[in-house]
């Protein structure tokens, strides 16, 4: 006698509760098989979705790759608000930092090597992970702002960029970890955001 309660149909998911179990069942595929062994296949599976469903968003497993690494790097509530300049950047960093030292760092090692001879997929991972990068750091600076800590005039987008430009680098050629956070926060970044700023007028950070 089959088992019927087996054979029952999985409940079809729609729009952000597809696409949140879409991406939990990558970082599942990535976390058991690593990035050469997970499949399309194995990602549908896992998510209780049709292939089909995930080629009509993805044409390849780099594209998912890379919208998955992203959607988990956006936090809905925004960067994290702890009170203090020096505590938001560290916690802010700190989220990275444990996002990249996890199966989808590994993955987007691999994504950038499978895609290094494509200008245009590099140029839009580039332009996505400094968008993401210069909003977050730009929520925590401003909050800064509003408490008296820094300087209105003293916030640029370059200073914005420096620091999660500092932890890409470094995540890229070995890894990074706590003591990298730290580091970049307390010798790089605070310096930067307390000394006066010179040269042309200051225009605001994207947002």
């Amino acid at each position: 006698m089959p088992d019927t309660a087996s054979a029952a149909p999985r409940p079809r998911r729609r729009g952000d509760a597809l696409l949140d179990a879409i991406h939990a069942a990558v970082v599942a595929e990535l976390d058991e098989n690593g990035y050469a062994g997970m499949t399309m296949e194995g990602v549908a599976e896992r998510a209780g979705a049709g292939k089909a469903s995930l080629y009509r968003r993805w044409d390849s497993r780099a594209e998912l790759v890379r919208d998955t690494v992203y959607h988990l790097m956006r936090d809905p509530a925004g960067s994290p608000d702890t009170g203090s300049l020096r505590d938001d950047l560290r916690a802010l960093l700190g989220q990275t930092t444990r996002l990249l030292s996890g199966p989808l760092g590994e993955a987007l090692r691999a994504l950038l090597s499978e895609m290094l001879a494509d200008r245009l997929r590099t140029d839009d991972l580039s332009a996505l992970s400094l968008r993401m990068g210069r909003r977050l750091m730009g929520e925590a600076v401003q909050r800064a702002v509003a408490r008296g800590e820094i300087d209105p005039d003293a916030v640029t987008d370059a200073r914005l960029d420096v620091g999660q430009a500092l932890m890409r680098d470094r995540f890229l050629f070995r890894s990074v970890d706590e003591h990298d956070v730290d580091e970049i926060v307390d010798t790089v970044i605070l310096p930067l955001l307390h000394a006066p700023v010179t040269g042309p007028p200051n225009r605001p950070p994207a947002g």
